[in-house]
């Protein structure tokens, strides 16, 4: 059984919901962290803006905090990144993780010239998040890459059995 070890003056903050509903507040909240410090981040959501998790990730690794991540019941899609982004990576056997490509999605009436040039930006950019994603998940990363290629949803304990994170059992 997996322990978390309480340490005093930690601080704790809980990311529910899409990334773009927090990560305003996430990002203010690590600016104030000092540099080196540490962090546990709460996670129940199911993704949402790549840039907002790009954001959080930059804020991770710029001050080099030591991110725990905790999934207290789904994290996919977007905030994979900052589960990969964290030195210490705590699941439950009903922990869900979504890892599929990137999807594009747009509301505004685009013309042709700019369709074109957010799709060779879109490519770049998916591109670029699987460099990032095999130098976050290390040698798990080709596992990572086959989920991401099918589609794949997994648990806790299947993610715990890939050795990318530690497994906590509620009973």
């Amino acid at each position: 059984m997996i322990r978390i070890k309480s340490r005093k003056n930690v601080p704790e903050l809980t990311l529910v919901g899409d990334v773009d509903q927090w990560e305003e507040d996430v990002v203010k909240a690590l600016a104030e962290l000092p540099e080196r410090g540490e962090i546990v981040l709460y996670i129940d959501s199911s993704g949402g803006s790549v840039y907002g998790a790009l954001a959080i990730v930059t804020m991770l690794r710029l001050k080099r905090l030591r991110a725990t991540v905790v999934v207290l019941g789904e994290c996919s899609s977007a905030a994979l990144l900052i589960f990969g982004a964290a030195r210490r990576r705590l699941v439950t056997p009903f922990s869900t993780l979504l890892f599929h490509r990137m999807r594009w999605q747009s509301e505004k009436h685009i013309d042709v010239g700019d369709a074109r040039q957010w799709a060779q930006h879109f490519e770049q950019l998916e591109s670029d998040l699987q460099r990032l994603q095999r130098a976050l998940f290390g040698k798990a990363e080709p596992l990572v890459q086959e989920w991401t290629a099918a589609g794949r949803y997994l648990t806790g304990v299947e993610i715990a059995a890939a050795g990318l994170a530690e497994l906590i059992h509620l009973d």
